[in-house]
């Protein structure tokens, strides 16, 4: 892929350059935060409740452990296929767990309330409860759903710029998101399939929902990711401005069909639309992901070829560096050598101390090289660590 021409992506880190300095926060600033990030999670924690509450009125506690347990056993592999993705540039553990229970928490609450009303509404003018179920279905659900996802997408956009920087990283927290609103969903779908059709019907619904679609939230929500990660990617006024919308537009559609092919037709024509619906979207969507972990391979290639050259890097933690088998397998290496206390550290916190947190002079590419060199770095010191093969280098070297 050609890079387009660009003197700060060609010299990212300039001689010169005085980057700018962040203020530490005043103790009070930091209780204030802390207090709104209290009320947060316990309004967070509560309409998550009331959600469960209104779950259990419909199949008792019974059903409704039953089918909190079949919901999130399989949650952990999920999630760990997601973060899989995101090789080059760990995000926050707190930013990749606010999107999981925004998803999980606080967008199906209001998407279940205004699914509800608007069912309702339909149903009472047109004096057919059918019509108020299928309208939920096939247009509320979509448009109310897919909106409410979003919206923490375009929260991370605007507020964490330097957190969302391209195509992986919207379709990672899309991901998420999905992942926590199926969770919770589920939850209800198992529930009433244990109530009514026993171990059979749960394993049926199991089957169906968490077995040959499981990824039907996070594909859809990963439309918007894609328009917001291209949106931060380009330059493009139109491209900046169109993209996200389109990428609504585009995850509402695929629901209403997803949701509209079940509801109205069932049967065969559900199936013909998993295989030639959504089947395709999820194989392109790889393709996507493909494509743009090999942009950011070529960013850091780029980028560390400086680092080598000067002795910093061999090049064999150059290569492990610049490639998604070589990150592998240094991740393998912090989690057999010290653990998941290690790997953590490895995956997450390796860059959290040294990434410089600005949108500088607005350009993507130029802040993912940043922050994957700082990354890769950490990474060289975590393996040098667990090695010990490196030779320490000389001051000239490391000032």
């Amino acid at each position: 892929m050609n890079m387009p021409h660009d003197p700060f992506l060609q010299n990212p880190i300039n001689a010169g350059e005085v980057l700018p300095t962040l203020t530490k926060p005043s103790a009070q600033m930091s209780i204030i935060r802390l207090a709104l990030g209290a009320v947060a999670i316990l309004v967070a924690l509560l309409l998550g409740l009331l959600v469960l509450l209104v779950i259990g009125t419909e199949t008792g506690p019974v059903a409704l452990l039953v089918g909190f347990v079949a919901a999130t056993l399989p949650v952990p592999l999920y999630i760990g296929l997601v973060l899989w993705i995101d090789r080059y540039e760990s995000e926050p553990l707190w930013m990749l767990a606010t999107a999981f229970f925004w998803g999980a928490l606080i967008a199906v609450f209001f998407a279940f309330l205004f699914n509800t009303a608007s069912g309702l509404i339909v149903a009472a003018m047109t004096r057919s409860l059918t019509a108020g179920e299928m309208f939920a279905a096939v247009i509320s659900a979509p448009i109310v759903e897919e909106t409410a996802k979003a919206l923490i997408l375009f929260i991370f956009f605007f507020w964490k710029a330097d957190e969302f920087d391209g195509v992986v990283d919207g379709i990672v927290y899309a991901s998420l998101v999905g992942l926590g609103f199926a969770m919770t969903e589920n939850i209800q779908y198992y529930g009433k399939a244990a109530l009514t059709g026993g171990g059979g019907g749960l394993t049926l619904i199991f089957i169906v929902r968490g077995a040959f679609a499981p990824f039907s939230h996070p594909l859809f929500t990963s439309m918007t990711g894609i328009g917001l990660g291209l949106a931060r990617q380009t330059r493009n006024t139109a491209v900046r401005i169109l993209a996200p919308i389109l990428g609504l537009l585009v995850a509402i559609c695929m629901h209403s069909i997803w949701n509209g092919s079940a509801a109205i037709f069932g049967g065969g024509v559900f199936l013909l639309t998993y295989l030639l619906v959504m089947v395709p979207a999820f194989l392109i969507m790889l393709v996507v992901i493909a494509l743009a972990l090999r942009r950011e391979g070529q960013l850091v290639r780029q980028f560390l070829i400086t680092d080598c050259e000067r002795g910093l890097l061999t090049h064999q933690e150059y290569d492990q560096l610049c490639t998604i088998r070589g990150r592998m397998g240094t991740s393998f290496n912090a989690f057999s050598g010290g653990g998941i206390g290690r790997w953590r550290a490895h995956d997450f916190d390796a860059s959290r101390d040294c990434r410089k947190p600005v949108w500088h002079h607005g350009n993507s590419e130029l802040l993912l090289l940043e922050e994957c060199n700082l990354e890769a770095r950490g990474e060289a010191r975590m393996k040098t660590t667990t090695s010990r093969r490196r030779p320490t280098p000389s001051p000239a070297a490391t000032a």
